[in-house]
């Protein structure tokens, strides 16, 4: 979308106001919302997140006080807990798993549990049920495509036949 002031620079600002009761909507670029006093009040202000980590990681230790702490590396990239503390960051995926006890205790401190306690995919909502038989419709495709490439024909038949059901009893719902 083109801003709405100069016409010549995509809008990358949106704003709305409500004016008299009545709603305006503006679309204008960086430039022409400078020009007009718009500016938000975060900009070049950097989400600490590095140092949020750090500092809970810092303050959250897996032993106690006069204990020895065992120093925790991760076997993939050679991180070190202390390492981490210090960068706020990651060396690599597997740093998740072998960080693992400690991190609990920082995920604790944060969202209150070290378990995920949202919803499941037992628990679907309207529009989830409407999108599944889309997902495993592609998914079938993927898998025909896949079977024919290796030259698999009873399997490609199969799934074949099953993409057919499927799209019947779609077509039959609508």
């Amino acid at each position: 979308m083109l801003c709405q002031d100069c016409k010549k620079r995509e809008a990358t600002v949106h704003l709305t106001q409500i004016v008299n009761n009545q709603k305006v909507s503006l679309s204008l670029c960086t430039e022409c919302a400078a020009a007009r006093g718009f500016h938000s009040p975060l900009d070049n202000v950097p989400f600490p997140l590095a140092e949020i980590l750090s500092g809970l990681a810092k303050t959250i230790s897996s032993t106690r006080p006069g204990e020895p702490s065992e120093e925790l590396i991760c076997k993939s990239c050679g991180m070190s807990f202390d390492e981490f503390t210090r960068q706020g960051r990651f060396g690599c995926g597997e740093c998740y798993v072998a960080f693992r006890p400690r991190l609990e205790a920082i995920m604790r401190k944060i969202h209150g549990a070290s378990l995920h306690r949202g919803r499941n995919p037992g628990q679907l909502t309207v529009s989830d049920q409407a999108v599944l038989p889309i997902k495993e419709e592609e998914r079938l495709e993927k898998e025909l495509r896949k079977a024919i490439d290796t030259e698999d024909f009873e399997r490609a038949a199969e799934l074949r036949d099953k993409l057919k059901v499927m799209r019947d009893s779609v077509a039959a719902e609508e």
